[in-house]
């Protein structure tokens, strides 16, 4: 009589299980993929200004990353259910270590454009895939959660990654530099082709519609998203430049404390998420990123600037993994991949459209005025949800 009900309970143990084999391998390679990513972060900048271009160009290479890795996404999206996880998310990896490879080999700002479009491909590819991917292998019940944890792998890369990218801009050539993070992709591939994919249902391999590029249901914290990824433009490709000019130091540490912030919050921000949903996180998480923003603006010593670090990275750590849970639990089960399709393309254009913005300011203005610009930003992010979230309880979703 005992034997069935222990059965049962183990049965639903084992699917409430995150870390199962899968998960682990999407997880690496999730590392792989981003600290190869995060070493160009600081460095393509620095790139940039080597190779004689502008605070305006800059910009624009950074943005035209993005809107590169924005435009692929929604075909990425339907690909992922009409062809399969694997196929996608093998060839983002692949294109992007080939695109970061060429860096080695750029020696004009016309080149590095071009391959930086080619590289937004391959990321824009991968990224979606590995978002989804993850969000297959882990339980509805816990998403918010499971999120959180997968998003660490980025976050330690990102913990170390940047650092790593400057110290070596000092110790070696960019040629050397660029084939190292080219290297990380390769590690990403060969942890991907070990993942057991979630087969194409053959009902979804038939046509995509001509002007589907968006989840609709995923739009709300998708668009919340672009107003906080907005800021974080600023952060990643001006302010190295910006302590240089204010003659602070630590560059390095914030991108360290950043990290391990974001790291710390989502050790309990998922949890909370499952539990409460996204009302309890997002006006805690976006008001920490605000202060951090004015404190960037301010930026007087290394003090303020790792405050800043630590601020933002309790912040955003909490907000995007809910945010991401939010957008996924709200689609239907078809439309899993255009839901993270939908919300990395609104992250993109949020960093691309601050970069490209952002260049202009520094040109026209100085680096305070981004970070008063990107503080403006959270403010949007408020307010939207202040008048259209706050208190609509059946938007308050905790499982898909």
């Amino acid at each position: 009589m005992s034997g069935q009900p222990q059965t049962q309970s183990q049965t639903v143990s084992q699917n409430d299980k995150i870390f199962s084999r899968d998960f682990l391998y999407i997880w690496i390679a999730n590392f792989f993929i981003f600290l190869g990513f995060q070493m160009t972060i600081p460095t393509i900048p620095l790139f940039v200004k080597d190779l004689g271009g502008s605070d305006q160009m800059v910009g624009i290479i950074v943005g035209i990353f993005t809107f590169s890795a924005l435009l692929i996404r929604p075909y990425a999206g339907h690909a992922l259910e009409s062809k399969g996880r694997g196929f996608v998310y093998l060839i983002g990896i692949a294109i992007f270590v080939l695109s970061v490879g060429a860096f080695a080999f750029t020696a004009s700002i016309l080149f590095l454009i071009i391959i930086r479009i080619i590289q937004g491909v391959g990321w824009g590819f991968s990224t979606t895939a590995g978002g989804t991917i993850a969000t297959d292998l882990i339980p509805p019940n816990r998403r918010g959660e499971g999120m959180g944890y997968f998003g660490l792998s980025g976050n330690i890369a990102l913990s170390f990654g940047p650092s790593l990218g400057l110290t070596l801009a000092v110790l070696i050539s960019y040629q050397q530099l660029f084939l190292l993070c080219a290297l990380g992709g390769v590690l990403a591939f060969l942890f991907a082709m070990r993942i057991r994919y979630k087969k194409v249902d053959p009902a979804h391999q038939t046509r995509v519609a001509r002007f589907d590029v968006l989840e609709k249901s995923a739009l709300q914290p998708s668009i919340l998203l672009f107003f906080i990824t907005f800021a974080f433009g600023g952060i990643a490709t001006f302010l190295p430049l910006h302590a240089i000019e204010r003659g602070v130091e630590g560059i390095q540490l914030y991108f360290f404390i950043f990290a391990v912030f974001i790291m710390i919050s989502r050790l309990f921000s998922g949890r909370l998420y499952d539990r409460k949903g996204h009302k309890l996180i997002f006006l805690p998480a976006v008001s920490l990123i605000l202060i951090s923003m004015l404190l960037l603006a301010w930026l007087p010593n290394t003090t303020i600037l790792l405050t800043a670090a630590a601020l933002f990275g309790l912040g955003f750590g909490a907000v995007q993994p809910a945010l991401q849970a939010w957008a996924v639990n709200r689609a239907p089960a078809d439309r899993k991949g255009m839901a993270n399709a939908t919300f990395f393309s609104c992250f993109d254009l949020g960093v691309g459209i601050g970069a490209i913005l952002f260049g202009q300011i520094a040109a026209i203005l100085n680096y305070t005025s981004i970070y008063l610009t990107a503080a403006a930003s959270i403010v949007i992010s408020i307010l939207i949800y202040v008048f259209t979230v706050l208190g609509k309880s059946s938007d308050n979703v905790k499982v898909g």
